[in-house]
């Protein structure tokens, strides 16, 4: 697994000052933040390289791109974090050689961290997306998932993706919010937050409290994020930006609505609590319950209820050939 020798060191424990300078930069603020979760963001977010998250991946890239021959030859990750979307839709039978980037340095190092341990033909370099240091022509594959929400200029990107694909390559970004769904899923995540960290104040509830400090550092890191989750995106306007950026072939599918309602409470809250506290029950729960609910968005809801008002957005195109 390699890396750029030129590329930035990770920092992950930003000092005041530089919080509140990125509070107005928000390019610093997706370094400083991303830095900071490097190390748990796979914990924060119960993300494995197992077939759980195999199956995740692959069920993303079948959504809109489901028949395409495979694997691909060379695949990119943008905005990589740890690697969970490319490197689990590479051991899914996606793509055989990867590369990763990231702003983050932290994120890359952990990506190519988690490669090497899979055993997986991956390089890696931090890198802005919306000027991707690879030639013109180099990709099959270009993926990503909750990225485009954090870059300033997605168009621009999404110009930079087509061109270091191969003519015929496709790009695939998933995980991307909808307007309508941030909105609820950003009310029921404070909620969760003020309800657990106000009643484990009192009482025998109090074992289930943070020390304050982690709570402290988790409110710093949270002012951080609503500076980087800059966009949100209704699924006809990502097709439009897609169409204009020079991609054909453009595709838009949504995902999660009746999953997300709860999937942000049990994430919010398992922030919120010692990670001691929650056992294999509840990860069982928090799992089948996800799953149970995913049935019902994509069999009955996904029937009745307009696209937009699902989560997630996941939108594929391919380069003229």
């Amino acid at each position: 697994m390699t890396s750029s020798p030129n590329d930035p060191a990770p920092n992950p424990h930003a000092t005041a000052d530089e919080v509140q300078a990125a509070l107005q930069d928000s390019k610093l603020a997706q370094v400083l933040y991303h830095d900071w979760e490097a190390e748990s963001y796979d914990d924060k977010w119960s993300i494995s390289y197992d077939e759980r998250c195999i199956d995740y991946a692959r069920g993303r890239f079948d959504a809109v791109a489901g028949g395409q021959p495979l694997p691909y030859e060379r695949a990119l990750e943008l905005g990589c974090g740890t690697g969970f979307f490319l490197l689990n839709l590479m051991q899914g039978g996606i793509a055989k050689k990867g590369s990763v980037t990231d702003l983050s340095p932290g994120m890359v190092k952990v990506a190519l961290r988690n490669a090497e341990h899979l055993g997986l033909d991956v390089d890696g370099r931090v890198a802005d997306a919306e000027t991707i240091p690879y030639d013109d022509n180099t990709f099959d594959l270009v993926v990503g998932h909750a990225v485009l929400h954090h870059i300033p200029d997605v168009e621009k990107s999404l110009r930079e993706v087509i061109r270091v694909l191969k003519p015929g390559g496709r790009f695939i970004f998933a995980g991307e919010p909808s307007t309508i769904g941030d909105f609820y899923a950003r009310w029921l995540s404070r909620a969760t937050w003020a309800a657990t960290t106000t009643v484990t104040r009192f009482g025998p509830l109090q074992s289930w409290r943070r020390p304050q400090a982690e709570l402290d550092e988790s409110s710093r890191a949270a002012a951080l994020e609503a500076v980087v989750d800059i966009h949100t995106f209704d699924p006809s306007d990502l097709e439009e930006m897609s169409k204009s950026a020079g991609a054909v072939n453009v595709k838009s599918a949504t995902e999660e609505f009746a999953a997300a309602m709860l999937g942000w409470p049990v994430r919010t809250f398992e922030a919120a609590v010692p990670p001691g506290k929650l056992g294999w029950n509840w990860a069982r729960f928090a799992f089948g319950g996800w799953r149970s609910l995913t049935w019902v968005d994509e069999n009955i809801l996904r029937k009745v209820v307009p696209p937009k008002y699902f989560y997630n957005v996941i939108i594929t195109g391919t380069k003229p050939q």
